[in-house]
């Protein structure tokens, strides 16, 4: 079995909202509401859904950048939430982030030695010429090369900066990274590159992945099991290929059919759904998919549906699953 590096209960998020005169919470945005999964060493989790579901939101609560409203986020069984400053800062190395845009998250005034090296400063590694040994040994790594460590960042192309973005998130030999939509601005043959890459390395190293996107073909190239999002609520979790080849929830049903198959002679069957995305300040009743659901019926206005076990090891937030219509 398997053991757990990353435990998440009953996670919420509330983003206040303020108005008036005296600036009082008229309202917030409930960007993560009740989260509960696990992530194990060496897998990888992915994380899919709309914009504006709460992926990002939930990765940055997981490494502390947000401060959840209530909640418990567990790293190798230490509750994070109740670590001081010096202690999160101290865990920090084993927690890193590469974030969706390689070309704003680099600092365009440093060289590449500079930003890959700089965590190493921060944590202690005051020898600059050990520093330049591990950026370069780093460099290597990721597939660039000795030349390129005097350069700045405009200087490279996409898939070359988010590169260097993976060779600084490695820099301090990290247990857990974060995969922040981390293809998704990059042209289609750099994302399968880089895509092989952090397979690699994840076999290299033992790193264990968050990875969140938009695009289901991406996280069905690299993900051990899937978590499906929707409206800051987990709605589907399971092994990737049980969801590809049977997703029970109808809302993963309707993105799978909307994702396109690379074989001009087969034909999907899409599912179109009805009206627009409730808003996150104040979503709907019972269940939060029903407004936009093909087989939505009294129930599901009135009772939310928990995320219980359908199948063996796949779980599901829907008062029909595995029933007629719904499969």
């Amino acid at each position: 079995m398997v053991r757990s590096l990353v435990e998440v209960k009953n996670l919420v998020k509330h983003f206040p909202i303020r108005g008036g005169v005296f600036l009082k919470e008229i309202a917030s945005v409930k960007a993560v509401d009740d989260v509960s999964l696990t992530i194990g060493e060496g897998e990888t989790l992915g994380l899919v859904g709309e914009s504006g579901c709460g992926k990002t939101t939930l990765g940055r609560l997981i490494l502390r950048l947000e401060e959840p409203s209530s909640g418990e986020v567990f790293f190798q069984g230490k509750n994070i939430l109740l670590l001081d400053k010096e202690q999160m800062r101290s865990l920090r190395k084993d927690m890193q982030i590469i974030f969706q845009d390689p070309f704003s998250s680099l600092n365009p005034r440093k060289t590449v030695s500079h930003i890959v090296g700089e965590p190493l400063l921060v944590h202690g590694l005051r020898s600059r010429r050990e520093r330049e040994e591990r950026v370069l040994e780093l460099l290597r790594v990721v597939g660039l090369r000795r030349e390129h460590m005097r350069r700045y960042p405009h200087q490279f192309s996409g898939g070359q900066r988010q590169r260097i973005g993976v060779a600084r998130a490695l820099a301090l030999h990290p247990k857990l990274m974060i995969c922040d939509e981390a293809v998704s601005a990059l042209d289609v043959s750099i994302q399968a590159q880089v895509l092989n890459l952090l397979k690699d390395l994840q076999e290299e190293f033992g790193l264990t992945y968050l990875f969140i996107s938009h695009d289901l073909a991406v996280v069905e190239h690299v993900s051990d099991r899937l978590a499906v999002m929707y409206l800051g609520k987990i709605v589907e979790l399971a092994e990737s290929f049980q969801i590809y080849q049977s997703p029970l929830h109808p809302y993963t049903q309707a993105l799978l059919s909307a994702s396109p198959i690379p074989d001009p002679a087969f034909r999907r069957d899409r599912i179109i759904l009805k009206g627009d995305v409730p808003s996150p300040i104040d979503p709907p009743s019972g269940c939060r998919f029903h407004t936009r659901c093909l087989y939505a019926e009294d129930i599901c206005t009135q009772k939310e549906p928990q995320l219980r076990e359908a199948r063996e090891n796949h779980l599901t937030a829907c008062h029909f699953a595995g029933s007629v219509g719904v499969h």
